[in-house]
């Protein structure tokens, strides 16, 4: 890689867009992504039915999720 952001797919909301960091990717491996997932975590170990508004998340899991969305800005705009 010669530092260059690589544009491949679904660039327009960053619910979208998925993203990993470069120094954590590798082939054939599941690497936790960049974007919302403190999100889906939390919500896949609740008992919310998917067809009603979920409950207000806790106030980490939207720090945390805050945190990926601040670094990709970052690694994006540098």
């Amino acid at each position: 890689m010669d530092g260059k952001v690589i544009l491949i797919d679904e660039i327009f909301t960053p619910d979208a867009s998925r993203f990993w960091a470069k120094e954590n990717y590798e082939l054939d491996i599941e690497i936790d992504s960049m974007d919302k997932e403190p999100v889906r975590t939390y919500l896949a170990g609740t008992d919310w039915d998917k067809n009603s508004k979920p409950d207000p998340l806790p106030q980490a899991v939207v720090e945390a999720t805050t945190a990926r969305y601040v670094d990709i800005y970052n690694r994006l705009t540098r």
